[in-house]
């Protein structure tokens, strides 16, 4: 049997599936970091090597202790506390099953959780993301929320299977073996503009779509036509068998009720904001369709240029940024791209009007 090991402090999880180092402390490069004036810059030292987990300390000033006593190093079991100045460490090891998808390797790790590959008895591999950062009222609220993605169903979209919060909150989802184009980095002319046209069109579905139990912006809970995706980004566009698929739809509206909406978490400008209209920062909750299509346009520009369309320079304000700076024309990027396909991306990048979906897509259509 594989086993995981969590690592819980604070409504923080994280879930570790292969051996790991990590080192928990004050100090912002720790792994595990520990917001307590009582904890030292680099405080104690978890390896883990499921379902084994030993805790070391590093000189700390106040010390390591396991359940109440004071350690140098020790191995630890399921249900241990470990005390790190004031903050309370607990160590849970479970069987690495999640409805019945056993995990089998880790495929990648980001602000909002882990995703690992996973197989069920009965049907083949799928995706499993595991989430961080979550007190049990928040994920029990955004796995509700999420849930009523399994409705929406498109070949440009990664189809939602399962959800739930034991033995932590997590999402089962179609599993694409090609990867993402984050992980592809800059493409030729016609390869992006093919993946971006397939990712449209999966929008254009959604964007029009009848989706039961929606929580809508007022707070009331009804059926609804058209779902926004709000997190449109390389990270989020999958490949599988030659074809792009726009994952984690809907996740970024169920963080909002769940008070855990990305751009307001981290200000990542790796992640979120650099694909993020100026619109959506200023109506996040009521955000139109006309974001994700922002969002399609930008992300095509990262794969034409290796670079978002704004310019954020180090030590800036990156939301400010997005508020008051216009995107760079794609061409002063790359001045050898063909015309029309540059002036269809600065049209979108303008926003000086909302582009439908079928219409930008419309647009990419012989432009190379």
């Amino acid at each position: 049997m594989r086993w995981i090991v969590h690592l819980k402090v604070d409504g923080v999880r994280q879930v570790h599936l292969a051996p790991r180092t990590v080192v928990a402390g004050r100090d912002p490069s720790c792994a595990l970091r520990i917001e307590d004036v009582n904890a030292s810059r680099r405080h104690c030292r978890f390896t883990i090597a499921p379902p084994a987990v030993r805790v070391h300390d590093l000189g700390s000033r106040h010390g390591t202790h396991v359940n109440g006593v004071p350690v140098d190093e020790h191995d630890l079991a399921d249900g241990d506390e470990v005390r790190i100045g004031s903050t309370i460490v607990r160590i849970a090891v479970t069987p690495a099953e999640f409805a019945g998808y056993t995990l089998e390797k880790e495929l990648g790790r980001g602000a909002q959780g882990t995703v690992f590959l996973a197989r069920h008895d009965n049907s083949g591999p799928a995706a499993v993301k595991v989430l961080h950062d979550m007190t049990p009222q928040a994920a029990a609220l955004l796995i509700r929320e999420v849930t009523a993605m399994r409705a929406l169903r498109h070949p440009n979209i990664v189809p939602l299977l399962d959800a739930g919060t034991e033995p932590a909150p997590f999402l089962v989802s179609s599993y694409c073996d090609g990867g993402s184009i984050e992980e592809l980095g800059e493409q030729p002319v016609a390869q992006a503009v093919r993946i971006i046209r397939d990712v449209l069109t999966g929008l254009a579905h959604a964007h029009s779509a009848d989706v039961p139990g929606v929580r809508l912006a007022d707070g009331t809970t009804r059926s609804a036509r058209g779902i926004v995706h709000r997190d449109v980004k390389p990270q989020n566009i999958l490949l599988h068998g030659g074809v792009a698929r726009l994952a984690d739809f809907g996740l970024a509206k169920a963080f909002d009720p769940a008070g855990l909406s990305e751009h307001t978490r981290t200000g990542e400008v790796g992640g979120s904001l650099g694909f993020m209209p100026r619109a959506q920062i200023l109506n996040y909750r009521y955000a139109p369709p006309s974001v994700d299509v922002w969002a399609c346009a930008a992300t095509l520009y990262w794969m034409l240029t290796g670079t978002t369309p704004r310019d954020f320079p180090a030590g800036a304000d990156a939301v400010a940024v997005v508020l008051r700076e216009p995107a760079v024309p794609i061409r002063a990027r790359e001045p050898d791209l063909p015309a029309r396909l540059a002036a269809a991306v600065d049209e979108v990048l303008t926003e000086n009007g909302p582009v439908s979906a079928e219409r930008f897509r419309d647009m990419l259509i012989d432009t190379g």
